[in-house]
């Protein structure tokens, strides 16, 4: 079980390690690009081999509040990570080179707006574990918690300078870099929307559970009086 757990932690680490890298394809090269993509894939398919146990259960028991977001947020990321390698494919100019394939535009449209949503769901998903996780030390907590809001508000600042929402919406389909800004910079305001999108799916998932605790206990209280 420890040993399945660290795995688990190095899996989801190295995805999260490679998700700014890939959102910066220009800069590190579409060769580059395209290895990344096809690491973060099999990653993506370890990871649920790992927890299958919750494929197993999708359909059992009753579905909380809580249970039904952590449900959308996996569906939709699922869903998201299957449009990305078969867009990408489909564009590849080194790896899976196939000429004379058509719907080369649909598939450059499928892969921005997956990338973009794909970048949120993948950071919020990581949230909604992470709070779990650092909620078991409080002293450890304080401190995570007082940088994690201090680098959100950057990521917030980071969203709105690159204008993210506009590749989200498709208002934009072509992607701006900027060659002569230093590479740290993208790194640094990508990893910080990370720990954005991470902190409000760690506060939404949190907020949920308290609502689900409210309610059974509501529903138990009822009980108890009717008796």
């Amino acid at each position: 079980m420890k040993t399945q757990k660290t795995l688990r932690l190095l899996i989801d680490t190295a995805m999260l390690i490679l998700l700014p890298l890939l959102m910066a394809y220009s800069l590190v090269g579409e060769a580059a690009h395209e290895w990344l993509g096809i690491a973060m894939f099999a990653l993506f398919v370890l990871h649920h081999i790992i927890n299958f146990s919750w494929l197993k259960t999708l359909f059992k028991g009753r579905y909380s509040a809580y249970r039904i977001y952590m449900t959308v947020i996996n569906v939709l990321l699922l869903a998201v990570m299957l449009m990305l390698p078969v867009s990408g494919i489909m564009m590849s100019k080194h790896i899976f080179r196939i000429s004379g394939i058509g719907g080369l535009s649909f598939a450059r449209t499928v892969h921005l707006l997956a990338s973009y949503w794909g970048f949120i769901l993948m950071s919020v998903h990581a949230g909604n574990h992470i709070g779990a996780h650092t909620a078991k030390k409080k002293a450890v907590s304080v401190v995570f918690r007082i940088i994690a809001v201090v680098v959100s508000i950057y990521g917030a600042y980071a969203f709105v300078k690159r204008d993210i929402s506009s590749y989200l919406f498709l208002k934009n389909q072509f992607v701006f870099f900027d060659f002569g800004q230093p590479r740290l910079w993208f790194f640094a305001d990508f990893t910080s929307m990370i720990c954005l999108f991470a902190c409000v799916g760690a506060v939404i998932s949190k907020g949920l559970k308290m609502l689900d605790k409210l309610k059974r206990k509501e529903n138990k209280d009822g009980q108890t009086k009717r008796n």
